[in-house]
C-alpha cells in the first residue's frame, strides 16, 4: 500500500487517524511505520513549518537514511546537523533510544556457545563492537571443548589505535582456567586490513601461549559488515 501524502499546509492533527505515528502503531502494529515515523514519535512534536515526520525525515536525510550511521553519532553530533526542531531533549532521547536497542540485539539470547569457526566468534562478538567510534579489544576466553566461558574488553583506546597488555590477557585466561582463546579488536575505519602492529600483537601473543598451554585460536579484526580473520587468511 502507497504512502498518503498530504499537502505541507495540513498540520500533523488533521492526518487521518492510520497515518498519525502514534494511532498508526495502535491501529496497524509497529512494523506498520516507517523509520521516520517510528522517530517522530519519539521527537513528538514538529515545527511550525514542518510536521513530525517531516523533522524526522530531514534527520534521516542527514545520514543518507542509514539508521546504522545515526546510531553512532552522540548527541552533540546530531545538534551539528542544525535540523530545525531538533533541540537537546529529543536529540537526548534519539540517541537514548538507539543505545537501548543496541544494547537490546548485545544481550539477545544466544544459541550459539561453542566457536568452531571464525564466524561463530564474529557472530557472537558483532553486536557488543558495533557502532564504536574507538577502537576496543576484546578476549573471548574458552574451555577444552572451545565453549565461551565469557567476553572481556582487554582496552579501549583513541580512533586509531589501542594497547594490549599481554600480561592481563593470560591472567585473565588462567584466572578462568581457560585453555584457548579468541582475540578480536574494531576498525572504526572500516579498513579490515591487519596493520604490522596487529600482525607483531598476534604473533607474541601466539608465541606466549604455547608456553602456558592456551592456544590462539584466531584473531578478527571487525568493521561494519566484515571482519579479516589472521586462522583463515593462514597468518597463525
Amino acid at each position: 500500500m502507497s504512502e498518503t501524502v498530504y499537502p505541507d499546509n495540513l498540520s500533523l492533527k488533521q492526518w487521518a487517524d492510520e497515518d498519525r505515528p502514534r494511532e498508526k502503531l495502535m491501529l496497524k502494529g509497529k512494523q506498520s511505520l516507517s523509520d521516520a515515523e517510528l522517530l517522530a514519535i519519539l521527537l513528538r512534536t514538529g515545527t511550525r513549518e514542518d510536521t513530525v515526520v517531516d523533522v524526522a525525515k530531514k534527520l534521516l536525510n542527514r545520514v543518507g537514511n542509514d539508521l546504522n550511521k545515526l546510531g553512532k553519532l552522540s548527541v552533540q553530533d546530531i545538534l551539528h546537523f542544525g535540523v530545525k526542531g531538533l533541540g537537546d531533549t529529543k536529540v537526548i532521547t534519539v540517541v537514548a533510544a538507539l543505545e537501548l536497542g543496541r544494547r537490546r540485539q548485545a544481550s539477545a539470547p544466544r544459541e550459539l556457545s561453542k566457536i568452531t569457526c571464525s564466524r561463530d566468534a564474529y557472530d557472537l562478538l558483532s553486536p557488543l563492537m558495533s557502532d564504536q567510534i574507538r577502537e576496543q579489544f576484546y578476549l573471548l576466553l574458552l574451555n577444552n571443548a572451545n565453549k565461551v566461558i565469557s567476553e572481556q574488553v582487554l582496552s579501549e583506546g583513541g580512533i586509531t589505535g589501542t594497547v594490549v597488555d599481554a600480561r592481563l590477557l593470560f591472567k585473565q585466561a588462567l584466572l578462568s582456567n581457560a585453555t584457548s582463546i579468541v582475540l578480536a579488536h574494531n576498525h572504526p575505519s572500516g579498513n579490515l586490513k591487519p596493520s604490522q602492529a596487529d600482525i607483531d600483537l598476534t604473533r607474541k601473543i601466539k608465541d606466549a601461549g604455547k608456553l602456558l598451554e592456551i592456544k590462539l585460536m584466531d584473531h578478527l579484526i571487525v568493521a561494519d559488515g566484515g571482519y579479516y580473520s589472521f586462522a583463515d587468511e593462514g597468518m597463525l
